[in-house]
């Protein structure tokens, strides 16, 4: 009788022992196994290349072959305002012009539409940064770059103070955050950055 209660006991810190060892290998899975942060997609980003504005704009500049012509159809629309359609990235740089005939009442609110329109999202961006260039050309313009999760993460805006005022902005039409879109953001950037020194104002 002894003998038997002996083996049941004996059988018992066996189960012990293997389900002890069981749990310590689960937890060490766990351990080593744990949950790896989202990657983001691969993108292949296509080669810069240029084509011209056509004749009939009173401004040219070279925009990227990636991207295509479309005119402006909100309800605000004016002469010369066009959108630079990039459908592979469902992206904009939408452009909006205004002849200003040397009034610098209508130059002013044209210089104030543009503060406000980027200080309009700074409830949404950590960080603002504004910097002037000037091309060869001797055109000045400045340029807004703002980080975090706002709609346009890239503006611009340049006159003569004469005649000319343009300014752009670009627009992603995509529920993907700006982090993931980062790649893509730095080329159409880069194409931006082209476009302004390749400005030119024709008369």
């Amino acid at each position: 009788m002894k003998r038997k209660k002996f083996k049941s006991f004996s059988l018992l810190l066996l189960i012990g022992a293997f389900i002890s060892i069981f749990i310590a290998f689960s937890l060490y899975n766990k351990l080593d196994y744990l949950p790896k942060p989202y990657g983001y997609n691969y993108i292949l980003l296509p080669t810069h290349a240029y084509q011209s504005l056509p004749d009939s704009f009173p401004y040219n500049f070279e925009f990227s072959k990636s991207a295509i012509l479309v005119p402006d159809t909100s309800s605000k629309t004016e002469p010369y305002w066009i959108n630079i359609h990039y459908p592979a990235f469902t992206a904009d740089i939408q452009i909006t012009y205004k002849l200003v005939k040397n009034n610098t009442k209508m130059l002013k609110s044209c210089l104030e539409d543009a503060y406000k329109l980027t200080t309009k999202h700074q409830i949404r961006a950590y960080a603002i940064e504004e910097d002037i260039v000037e091309t060869s050309q001797g055109i000045t313009a400045t340029v807004v770059t703002l980080s975090g999760q706002v709609p346009t993460p890239f503006q611009f805006y340049t006159t003569d103070s004469v005649n000319h005022f343009l300014r752009g902005a670009l627009y992603f039409h995509t529920a993907l955050e700006n982090d993931s879109l980062a790649p893509i953001i730095d080329f159409i950037k880069e194409d931006i950055m082209h476009m302004l020194y390749t400005l030119q104002w024709r008369k």
